[in-house]
């Protein structure tokens, strides 16, 4: 069951779609949303301080970054991932993977650490400092470090994933990095982790916290998705809108698998689609530069932590959030936030049943609100719609609009030239 802080009645777990959910939304601002643990956790520091910070960092021993140990530094230090302020410690680490939470009893998914080779060890102490530095060697902040630690990837593989299968994508990266050792310890930044590469979207959350007040949303929901957005997404998204004050289509990107569409062809998309088909006064498109896991069930709590750390009042949980191939079941992301004790999140969740255009309806419709047959419903799967884009053709209106079927042609088109 998922609970507000602010005492009001609980939303139930079970409420599927917007349609049950709107009797029972709740007023609740931008500004009343808390970081989760209580405190928006900022890590950066600026202009003088942190001239002297990378100095400092120059005459320490180095812990690599990569994309995702970078994406999860950042989002630690601008508060996304509060109530981290470092990377975990073994106790921690232990904690999330077998109960979801971490040693103090915060509810928190996913272990967020960070690996340095095991051959490198003795270069780290405890009660020492480490520089973090980028791909290129430049330090960007420092890490106190708590403690040097070994990591179970195995436990970590089975308990997070639910499988030990490298053909996991999540599974297969915490293999690759199986020769290494946890650094835990607090972080501060003092460059940027992240590329900005969509500046005008790229938004920290006290930033799209003061934008959500600007606009005076007092109920603001977020859309997580890793993919273009076709005419069922649209559906959940009316749906949502129709009982809130304002949506923010929230993509990832950050590293993903891959044959996963690339995060510049799905911002083009996400651009023309909001333009064209939803009020300006009432639709954002910000981005979310975390690294996917694909951890499915756990991951989708992870992504409400951080929404409500972004200040959404509530948070869209589709069809086989986060999953890849059938490592989870359909509605298993929703069902695991039924697990939660009242008040483990602020965030309330909106939970939606697949959808298809349904030749019947003459509509996008569900299962819970279409009566015609299933040779009446347009369903597509993603193979046959990348069959379709590979070859120069759009899929059907029906399922994608034209606008967003051209981008997405003419990238396959460009990634077919490229290959030749």
């Amino acid at each position: 069951m998922i609970a507000k802080t602010n005492g009001s009645t609980p939303t139930n777990g079970a409420q599927n779609g917007a349609h049950a959910a709107s009797a029972t939304v709740s007023r609740v601002s931008a500004r009343e949303v808390p970081a989760h643990g209580g405190k928006l956790i900022d890590r950066l520091v600026r202009d003088g301080e942190a001239e002297d910070l990378l100095a400092r960092a120059r005459t320490l021993p180095a812990a690599r970054l990569d994309a995702r140990t970078g994406a999860d530094a950042e989002l630690i230090a601008t508060g996304a991932l509060s109530p981290l302020e470092g990377f975990l410690g073994r106790a921690d680490y232990l904690s999330v993977i077998e109960k979801t939470h971490l040693a103090n009893g915060t509810l928190f998914p996913i272990p967020i650490t960070l690996g340095v080779p095991r051959a490198d060890a003795s270069k780290y102490r405890a009660g020492t400092e480490a520089a973090l530095v980028d791909a290129a060697g430049e330090p960007v902040g420092t890490i106190a470090i708590d403690e040097v630690y070994e990591f179970d990837r195995e436990l970590e593989a089975r308990e997070v994933y639910k499988t030990t299968e490298t053909k996991h994508p999540g599974v297969a990266w915490l293999f690759e990095h199986k020769d290494e050792v946890g650094l835990a310890g607090r972080i501060t930044l003092a460059r940027r982790t992240i590329e900005r590469r969509f500046p005008a979207h790229h938004r920290d959350p006290a930033e799209l916290r003061a934008l959500i007040a600007e606009r005076g949303w007092r109920r603001t929901v977020a859309f997580q998705t890793r993919n273009p957005i076709h005419r069922a997404h649209e559906y959940l998204l009316r749906c949502a809108l129709e009982i809130t004050d304002g949506l923010v289509v929230h993509p990832l990107v950050g590293e993903t698998k891959g044959d996963d569409v690339p995060a510049a062809t799905r911002v083009r998309c996400y651009e023309v689609l909001l333009d064209k088909y939803f009020p300006k006064d009432r639709a954002v498109l910000s981005v979310f530069p975390f690294a996917m896991r694909y951890a499915g069930p756990r991951e989708a709590l992870l992504h409400a932590v951080a929404r409500q750390n972004y200040g959404f009042s509530h948070f869209i949980v589709g069809r086989d959030h986060a999953g890849v191939g059938n490592y989870y079941g359909t509605y298993d992301a929703q069902r695991i936030f039924d697990t939660l004790e009242p008040g483990e999140l602020a965030i309330q969740t909106l939970f939606f049943e697949h959808s298809f255009w349904c030749r019947g309806c003459g509509a996008v419709a569900s299962v819970k609100t279409c009566p015609h047959p299933e040779d009446q419903r347009l369903v597509l799967s993603g193979t046959r719609v990348r069959e379709l884009l590979t070859k120069g053709d759009a899929p059907p209106a029906e399922y994608s609009r034209p606008e967003v079927a051209a981008i997405l042609i003419e990238a396959y088109r460009q990634a077919a030239s490229a290959q030749v």
